[in-house]
């Protein structure tokens, strides 16, 4: 099992690693910086700094075969490191803080319309999430208004576990329709917003509100019988 050093600290931009396994899907580090695609987020691009100097382009992160495992995809191109080989892991640290701070502004979303969530996806210039709601429920002048209130009032963010039995007793904590967090290994992993939001969810996030910035409601339009897409973007 690696070390998911992005999970107790999504700030981390780099560490040092040794690498245990590498095939043609990718590299496996025994720590790593990497967040791997999953929730709607873009997995992790950056380098791995070799001990000659040389550098590795790191196209991507994806989920591997095991629990915590993590597959670093290189560009095309860029050699393979051997097993036992240590590097400098390091993460594009713009984009990832791209990511962090429209994930959260996704779970603001969340607060601000109560409705189930049956889709969402982050991107590097916006992010939307999907609600089983009827259109005329969703007024973008208001949306916009309320998640710049909840911004503005630097609300504190944070990560915490709880067990399967308290998820149990908590169904309404679960949003998404099509989606359930993972249950059976010995806990799931949450995030709250003070006072506003409390789900599942493992992505990486802001320490506070304040940090997303001002949002823009960039559109709201129909997604099917009853889906209804709200796409935000920075202001």
């Amino acid at each position: 099992m690696a070390e998911l050093v992005f999970r107790e600290d999504p700030y981390a931009r780099d560490c040092r690693a040794r690498v245990v396994a590498v095939t043609e899907a990718g590299i496996e580090l025994d720590r790593t910086v990497f967040y791997p695609t999953g929730g709607g987020q873009p997995g992790d691009s950056g380098t791995f700094a070799r001990a000659d100097g040389s550098r590795i382009r790191i196209a991507g992160a994806v989920k591997g075969a095991g629990a915590d495992a993590v597959l670093h995809v290189p560009a095309p191109g860029e050699q393979f490191p051997a097993p036992g080989e240590e590097v400098e892991a390091a993460i594009d640290w713009e984009r990832r803080y791209r990511h962090m701070r429209f994930h959260t502004a996704l779970h603001l979303l969340c607060a601000v319309v109560p409705a189930p969530v049956t889709g969402g996806q982050v991107a590097h210039d916006k992010a939307r999430l999907d609600f089983d709601i009827d259109m005329d429920r969703l007024v973008k002048e208001t949306i916009e208004a309320e998640l710049n209130r909840l911004v503005g009032e630097a609300l504190a963010v944070r990560a915490r576990w709880i067990s399967d039995a308290e998820l149990d007793a908590q169904p309404e904590l679960v949003r998404t329709m099509s989606v359930q967090p993972p249950r059976g290994q010995g806990g799931v992993r949450v995030l709250e917003i003070e006072g506003v939001d409390l789900q599942p969810c493992g992505g990486t996030h802001v320490a506070n509100t304040r940090e997303v910035g001002p949002l823009a409601v960039v559109k709201i339009r129909s997604e099917g019988a009853r889906n209804r897409r709200v796409v935000l973007g920075f202001a």
